[in-house]
């Protein structure tokens, strides 16, 4: 199923806010360096029923000319990691290595 027929099935969003993570460490899953590309995860994330954060922070990109961008950076609590890893990549995103 595409996302945006996902979008229109998952009005519930499972987006989180600060409160939810409270003390626990919630792990760094993606960095979307565009609007759309942060839609898509969302809704993809939302319709796995994975809870997560997101917000946005400041990033360094660029090869030649490097500068500095904002983009959402999507947070997810350490229990729920595998689970993301695994939905972000069947629906064609790479997650973020975890250190």
């Amino acid at each position: 199923m595409c996302w945006w027929a996902l979008l229109a099935r998952n009005l519930n969003s499972m987006k989180r806010d600060a409160a939810f993570f409270g003390e626990d460490h919630a792990e760094l899953v993606y960095i979307a360096k565009r609007l759309n590309e942060a839609t898509q995860l969302e809704t993809v994330l939302t319709a796995a029923g994975i809870d997560y954060g997101v917000e946005a922070d400041n990033y360094r990109g660029g090869l030649i000319f490097q500068s500095e961008r904002v983009g959402a950076f999507f947070y997810v609590l350490p229990e729920a990691l595998e689970a993301t890893q695994r939905v972000m990549r069947e629906n064609g995103f790479k997650p973020r290595a975890v250190s």
